[in-house]
């Protein structure tokens, strides 16, 4: 009966044992949500403003797609310009990895941040597919202690083509 249980033991633990993007998310923002990223939105409303501008600190949440069933969770560390942004997330190019100053680019026709591609690690480059986000949630409590947004531009700088590849770590 022990040797059963430690083979369920076992098998369970390599899926749970790397970090999730949902915990992060909560520890770096301070937004106290639990539970798949997908839930976050509805979790969200009446505990936490909800909107669909980028603010540093901020938590844009993914919904739930075929290739992200849990959908994702990912906090804004700047604002580079109105259609791109750098997040600071979890398990999205590798298991447990932690990526800073990832690049998103908003793909929304009506710039609205309700479809995004963000740096994919493995090709070196934003991501093929298009992602649909339910928008940003915002920890007013926390606002005084982040950094204000730098202040965005009326035109689209070059430095997006200066932007290094974000920094991958382990599980650090």
């Amino acid at each position: 009966m022990f040797l059963a249980f430690g083979f369920a033991v076992a098998a369970a633990t390599p899926a749970a044992a790397y970090l999730q993007c949902a915990p992060y998310a909560r520890t770096v923002s301070g937004i106290d949500i639990h539970g798949n990223a997908g839930t976050w939105w509805g979790q969200a409303a009446g505990h936490y403003r909800r909107g669909a501008q980028p603010e540093v600190g901020a938590v844009l949440a993914f919904q739930p797609t075929r290739a992200m069933p849990i959908g994702h969770v990912a906090v804004v560390a700047q604002i580079v310009d109105s259609r791109h942004i750098l997040l600071n997330h979890a398990n999205w190019s590798g298991h447990g990895q932690i990526e800073r100053a990832a690049l998103a680019e908003d793909t929304s026709a009506a710039g609205d941040w309700s479809s995004v591609r963000v740096w994919y690690a493995p090709q070196h480059g934003l991501g093929l597919r298009t992602n649909p986000t339910f928008g940003f949630i915002y920890n007013d409590a926390n606002a005084a202690a982040e950094p204000s947004a730098p202040a965005r531009p009326d035109r689209q700088p070059s430095i997006l083509d200066s932007i290094p590849a974000p920094a991958t770590t382990g599980t650090d």
